[in-house]
């Protein structure tokens, strides 16, 4: 998933379309002077849909369709003829798609189920036709309903990727090297900080033909929730996952602490975050003794916790087997 084309944010104004009028039309045929009212209504207009795609990852394709519009149903005809319904706009979005106001920023519904339909506007009613409004009083009325007005405005539709588990971790901690050794997922990788820049997924084979997904989540730093860094652009990205992979590097100056900070910024964010399962990867633990390792776990989380390096893949089958423990 290249970084370009990667977009979970995209501001759109949407259009249902307005309902066709219904008709005034009084019935004429020959030796007939004085037909009564026949006339048929009009057409529904056409529905705004949102539709879930499971072969969707981003909202790259609506990037740059800022209208978009249903068509208007037609009006009713003679002869009690009905006008034809306007087309519905289907617009797919992957899952985990949600739909918001964007003056009041409410969350309107959201998108979790491949295949999924929810009409987001609907279109406007046909207009019903005079044989509606015959009577035993007014036997041929020359009037009929106007079509209804669709609906229309401004909408956000912003995506939470759905993954099994979210990689949480500071810059440089070793998530993208550890997605691409588990998965075929190829993220940027390089030694220095902010490598990755959007989110990353990867598909993890498992044992006896299984699969979970991971996703590689762009680095948090401290004062993540108050927007630093990348900050809260991608923080909701982890309100999705199963669980959380906690990634520390063996070279950090207290293991105990980062892992503690990781956790206050998702707690500031959204404290339901810390109802999520959790486990701790220490990455880079190659050149590692056994000796030492004994000594670092006296000081470690209260959490189910892992020594790996993905270079030299170590302790990588136990990671899976530990994440698949967790998720079942």
């Amino acid at each position: 998933m290249a970084g370009s084309n990667f977009v979970d944010y995209v501001k759109i104004y949407f259009k249902s379309g307005k309902g066709g009028a219904g008709s005034p039309h009084l019935h004429r045929e020959k030796f007939i002077t004085k037909g009564g009212p026949d006339g048929g209504d009009g057409g529904r207009g056409g529905h705004v849909i949102l539709k879930g795609s499971s072969q969707l990852w981003t909202l790259l394709h609506l990037k740059y369709r800022k209208h978009i519009s249903a068509t208007s149903g037609m009006a009713g005809g003679k002869s009690d003829r009905s006008g034809a319904d306007g087309n519905d706009v289907i617009v797919e979005v992957p899952l985990g798609t949600i739909a918001k106001d964007a003056e009041t920023g409410e969350v309107i519904f959201e998108i979790t189920e491949n295949n999924e339909e929810r009409i987001f506007l609907k279109g406007g009613r046909g207009g019903l036709g005079n044989t509606h409004f015959k009577s035993s009083t007014h036997q041929t009325p020359r009037y009929a309903q106007p079509g209804e007005e669709g609906l229309e405005d401004w909408f956000i539709l912003e995506l939470k990727l759905l993954a099994d588990v979210g990689l949480v971790g500071f810059p440089n901690a070793g998530k993208s090297t550890l997605l691409s050794v588990v998965s075929a997922a190829k993220p940027k990788i390089a030694d220095y900080a902010f490598t990755t820049l959007v989110p990353n997924l990867g598909i993890v084979p498992y044992r006896d033909m299984q699969s979970f997904v991971m996703a590689d989540i762009p680095g948090i730093i401290e004062g993540a929730h108050e927007g630093k860094g990348l900050g809260l652009r991608f923080l909701r990205h982890i309100e999705r996952n199963s669980m959380l992979l906690f990634m520390v590097p063996c070279d950090s100056k207290d293991i105990h602490s980062e892992y503690k900070t990781l956790l206050l910024e998702l707690e500031k964010y959204n404290p339901e975050l810390l109802d999520k399962n959790r486990v701790l990867a220490i990455t880079k633990t190659d050149m590692l003794d056994d000796e030492l390792i004994i000594e670092m776990k006296k000081d470690l989380p209260n959490i189910p916790y892992l020594f790996i390096s993905s270079v030299a893949q170590k302790g990588i089958q136990e990671l899976k087997d530990l994440i698949w423990e967790q998720l079942q």
